[in-house]
C-alpha cells in the first residue's frame, strides 16, 4: 500500500528547521501509465505527477502548488474493489495519526530499527508490518504472500509495488525542495530522479 510520512511545524524555532518534511511512496501497477512530476495547471503553478490511465487521465497521487497548498492520497487495502470507481484512495487526515495501522506507527517502528530520516533510506526500507491481524482482515481475497508484500514500506511483487518515491522539504523561509524518484520502464532496477526548487508565494 502507498505510505506517507510527514512532520509539520508551521512555526519552526530556527531558520535551519523545516516547516514540513514529507516522504511518500506511490505503490501502483508497474504498467499503469503516468507522467513524472512537473509543473502544470493555470500559470504552471501546480507541481505533481499525473495519471494517464485511459478514462482516468489527469488525476494525481500527490501535488503542491506555489502558494503551499498540498494534497496527497494513499490507497487502502480492500478485498472487494469497485472496478468502476473514478479513482482510488482517500485523503491523508489527522484520523490516520491516531490509529495503529497508519504511517505514524510505521515511522515509529522504522525509526526504532535505526532507519532515521535520511534522504530515500526511509522510503526504500525493507521493514514489514507483518503479521498484522487488521491488515489480514482488510486483505480478504488476497494471498498470504501478497498481504505480506503489501505490508512493506517499499513494496515489491511481480507486477505491483513502489514505483515513485517523493520527498518534499519546506524550510522556515518558505523555500520548497520537491524531489521525485521514478521507476523507468517497469524495471525495478532503473530509476530517474528529478528535483524542483521554488519559493512559496504569499
Amino acid at each position: 500500500m502507498c505510505i506517507i510520512f510527514f512532520k509539520f511545524d508551521p512555526r519552526p524555532a530556527s531558520k535551519n528547521a523545516y516547516r514540513l518534511i514529507l516522504a511518500a511512496n506511490r505503490d501502483e501497477f508497474y504498467n499503469r501509465p503516468s507522467k513524472a512530476a512537473d509543473f502544470w495547471g493555470p500559470n504552471n503553478e501546480i507541481l505533481s505527477g499525473l495519471d494517464q490511465e485511459y478514462g482516468k487521465e489527469g488525476g494525481s497521487w500527490m501535488g503542491i502548488n506555489k502558494r503551499g497548498k498540498l494534497a496527497a492520497i494513499t490507497n487502502y487495502m480492500e478485498g472487494r474493489q469497485n472496478p468502476d470507481a473514478q479513482g482510488r484512495g482517500f485523503l491523508v487526515s489527522n484520523y490516520l495519526t491516531e490509529n495503529n495501522g497508519d504511517s505514524f506507527s510505521y515511522l515509529k517502528k522504522v525509526s526504532a530499527e535505526g532507519h532515521l530520516y535520511n534522504g530515500f533510506n526511509l522510503l526504500t526500507a525493507e521493514f514489514r508490518n507483518a503479521p498484522d491481524p487488521i491488515q489480514e482482515l482488510q486483505g480478504d481475497g488476497y494471498s498470504t504472500a501478497m498481504i505480506k508484500a503489501l505490508s512493506a514500506v517499499c513494496v515489491r511483487s511481480p507486477h505491483y509495488g513502489t514505483r515513485t518515491n517523493t520527498i518534499i522539504l519546506i524550510d522556515a523561509e518558505g523555500n520548497v525542495k520537491f524531489t521525485e524518484r521514478t521507476m523507468l520502464n517497469c524495471d525495478t532496477t532503473k530509476w530517474s530522479t528529478n528535483s524542483f526548487h521554488f519559493k512559496l508565494q504569499s
